[in-house]
């Protein structure tokens, strides 16, 4: 394939790149699939380090990175991990700078109409994907797991903390017995080790994932709970813990992403919970 072939086919932005690694999952030999989930899991590692530090991190030899980097179409680890720099200088991007994208969107009219416009489409379609990707098995195989709980532990961290405080206000509206982490009193480890086999965890994060919740889930999963995931890929640390987990594709506005397919989820699924517990 000659350089501006594969120029033309090879995503040379960190969305489509991810959409692509997501696409082939199934496809990738061993060795490769171990640095795809290092990969997306570990976006500003991949950005910041050397091929011989990333490789020792993911426990593979930096053969295996030059390998997985042409697999998908590019020259070589470098050219690769310039996709992973990029998506690190548009995510650090400060809010002026968003903002300036939305004021320059706006071609001459109302900013503030701009704005309110943009965010609903991005609401829409972040809708739209979820009504079409969700499997009715896998949401009805949660709502069961959370049901037959008889505490249900809320662990979501940083953008997913609106979601894990509107599960615990639904659940606790509708007499599910719950406890949110992340307390003030830092007194999480001590009531995580409360938790027990009859209990039932539900995590949500969304790349780049949320240390603490990553961390929280994976001991609650150890400790035999089922766990509950709703997050963004099969290569999630959170789908890799999860008794049963749920995808959500969000959409974004100026770099701001929505959060709206995922709340429409979370309340149907505290609704779902409480039915079954009603019927018994």
């Amino acid at each position: 394939m000659e350089a501006g072939d594969r120029e033309t086919t090879t995503p040379r932005d960190y969305d489509a790149l991810r959409q692509l690694i997501l696409d082939r999952r199934s496809d990738l030999p061993k060795r490769l699939a171990q640095v795809a989930i290092y990969a997306l899991d570990n976006p500003d590692e991949i950005a910041f380090g050397t091929a011989a530090s990333v490789a020792a991190s993911a426990e593979v030899q930096p053969s295996t990175l030059v390998r997985f980097a042409q697999h998908l179409g590019y020259d070589g680890f470098s050219d690769l991990q310039g996709i992973f720099r990029a998506r690190l200088k548009e995510r650090t991007s400060n809010y002026d700078e968003r903002l300036a994208v939305i004021r320059a969107g706006a071609e001459g009219g109302s900013e503030d109409q701009a704005v309110l416009h943009g965010f609903l489409a991005a609401a829409g379609q972040s809708i739209d994907r979820l009504s079409e990707s969700v499997d009715p098995a896998r949401f009805e195989q949660a709502a069961s797991i959370l049901a037959g709980a008889e505490t249900i532990y809320i662990v979501g961290r940083r953008r997913a903390f609106p979601v894990a405080s509107y599960l615990a206000y639904a659940f606790g509206k509708l007499k599910v017995r719950y406890f949110l982490t992340g307390s003030a009193a830092g007194l999480d480890p001590e009531v995580l080790d409360l938790a027990g086999p009859r209990d039932a965890v539900v995590a949500v994060s969304f790349s780049p994932y949320a240390p603490a919740t990553v961390e929280q889930a994976r001991q609650l999963s150890v400790k035999g709970l089922p766990v509950v995931s709703i997050t963004d890929s099969a290569f999630s640390p959170l789908a890799e813990c999860a008794t049963e987990w749920l995808e959500i594709a969000e959409a974004d506005f100026s770099g701001f992403r929505s959060l709206s397919a995922t709340m429409a989820l979370s309340m149907a699924l505290t609704v779902a919970v409480a039915e079954r517990r009603r019927k018994g």
